[in-house]
């Protein structure tokens, strides 16, 4: 049996490595998808005081700090029983989307383009974002490090730092909003929105303008047929912030509608030894293993599945390039794992849309953003549609505030099965025998973990049995002398 090996597996955030085990005729017999990290913020999380969670989560992941912080914000706010103040509410809302452009502007241009823009098979030295930069001008490489700038800084004025967040309180904001900060939020609002436009037609030039992209994508060895979960509105319109969790199965009827308190309902978490990621599931469905299809439990919960479970976005050129997709693709709902970087810059779009609606809106300037608690602490959950995918944060605590247990489920937990699902589909597809297997081979199976945007740092949750262990001693010339093992 022959094996390949990808480690470190390459543009993304945190630590995995593949293994592809071909039989003796070059078939791929199986791909099995490790992540050899653990990170382990539930259990250090135990006996802190709640209010100091949305702080200490932000430190989950240097990608996606605001999603961690929001989510924990919301169930803060559940653990005290406390409505948002409106202002407060908006302002939250509003740092979320410049993370938002951020987030999705980082990965287009830096993880996923590279392959597009570039070429799947393009020399490794030359795949990266300098090979995009090179292929598309440096003016464009320009004007996505300012973008991204005016993301972080509208993220820095309202969070007291672009990572190490410390925006949120229970019920509310530690900060209000000055007006001359609003003003200048919203030109940089607008410059986004235009720059979101103008990263649309790149795709549109550079990807759909290529038939040989095109086919990879709808024909390729990219799609698995799985249910798909997103946050919408009352509408039924995708919302980043709020709304009900809607999940539609792989013929796009709805399958659950609920409100992220009751989320244990209706998913349940798989473990396997292998991995310190778990495997959540459709409680209704059951966990039936690595399968797709209308009976499978697995899901998944990224751009493409929120645009998948909704009916539309609640902004008007994101709702234009949202109909173009599922006109070009041929309808609801869309299965090509691929297309997940169209959705992704449809979500940019309406992030930037979002974000000049509430930049210029006078209420996020009212001072009234913060209440003092009055209640006693209890039990909370909240819920934010992470870049990445639906992430909720549970919290219990006593009488005094204290933790007494944590439950985090991440947008790339949700995807977990998914994503070892499309490795194996993808290297089952470009690996064959008389196939030989060099770096582009490989870079072609990588491609289908990078469509989900992975976020591993934040999904290291499950701890199976001891921690694996291994204490090699060594000699001057690096020769392996003994070895311990802890399995």
């Amino acid at each position: 049996m022959k094996r390949y090996t990808i480690d470190p597996i390459t543009r993304l955030e945190g630590h995995g490595k593949i293994e592809i085990f071909c039989r003796d005729d070059g078939e791929v017999e199986n791909v099995y998808f490790q992540v050899p990290e653990l990170r382990g913020f539930e259990k250090f999380c135990e006996g802190r005081s709640v209010e100091q969670l949305p702080i200490i989560v932000s430190k989950i992941c240097g990608v996606c700090p605001e999603a961690h912080h929001l989510a924990s914000a919301k169930a803060v706010d559940a653990v005290f029983g406390m409505q948002v103040l409106p202002a407060a509410k908006k302002l939250r809302e509003l740092l979320y989307c410049a993370h938002y452009v951020h987030s999705h502007i980082a990965h287009f241009y830096a993880l996923a383009a590279p392959d597009f823009v570039v070429g799947p098979t393009a020399d490794p030295a030359e795949r990266n974002v300098l090979g995009v930069i090179g292929k598309v001008g440096v003016e464009i490489g320009t004007q996505v490090l300012k973008h991204r700038r005016y993301a972080q800084e509208i993220q820095a004025a309202l969070a007291g730092h672009q990572t190490h967040c410390v925006m949120a309180a229970p019920g509310g904001v530690n900060r209000a909003l000055k007006e001359e900060q609003r003003k200048e939020f919203e030109e940089k609002a607008k410059s986004c929105l235009e720059f979101s436009k103008f990263s649309m037609k790149i795709f549109n030039d550079v990807v759909l303008g290529n038939k040989q992209y095109v086919d990879i994508i709808l024909n390729g060895p990219y799609s698995l047929k799985l249910h798909s979960m997103g946050t919408v509105d009352e509408n039924n319109h995708v919302n980043f912030y709020d709304g009900k969790i809607r999940v539609v199965d792989v013929e796009g009827k709805e399958l659950h509608k609920y409100e992220a308190r009751n989320y244990r309902e209706y998913v349940a978490e798989h473990v396997e030894p292998w991995s310190y990621l778990k495997f959540p599931y459709l409680k209704q469905k059951g966990w039936k293993g690595f399968c797709d299809g209308v009976d499978s439990g697995v899901y998944h919960a990224t751009p493409l599945a929120r645009l998948n479970a909704a009916d539309g976005m609640a902004t008007p050129v994101a709702q234009e390039e949202y109909q173009r997709m599922v006109s070009t693709l041929g309808g609801k709902p869309i299965h090509a794992t691929l297309a997940m970087h169209w959705a992704r810059l449809i979500e940019l779009i309406y992030a930037a849309e979002n974000l000049c609606k509430l930049c210029g809106d006078p209420e996020v300037t009212d001072p009234h953003v913060k209440d003092i608690p009055t209640t006693t602490p209890s039990e909370g959950v909240g819920c934010v549609e992470a870049p990445r995918g639906t992430l909720t944060h549970h919290y219990w605590t006593d009488s005094d505030g204290l933790v007494t247990k944590v439950n985090i489920i991440v947008g790339t937990t949700n995807n977990n099965a998914a994503i070892c699902m499309s490795l194996k589909k993808a290297a089952q597809g470009v690996i064959k025998k008389g196939v030989k297997v060099d770096q582009g081979i490989l870079n072609m199976v990588e491609m289908a973990f990078r469509a989900y945007d992975p976020c591993f740092s934040c999904a290291t949750h499950s701890l199976p049995g001891q921690m694996p262990l291994v204490l090699n001693f060594r000699d001057l010339e690096g020769n392996i002398l003994r070895s311990v093992r802890r399995d």
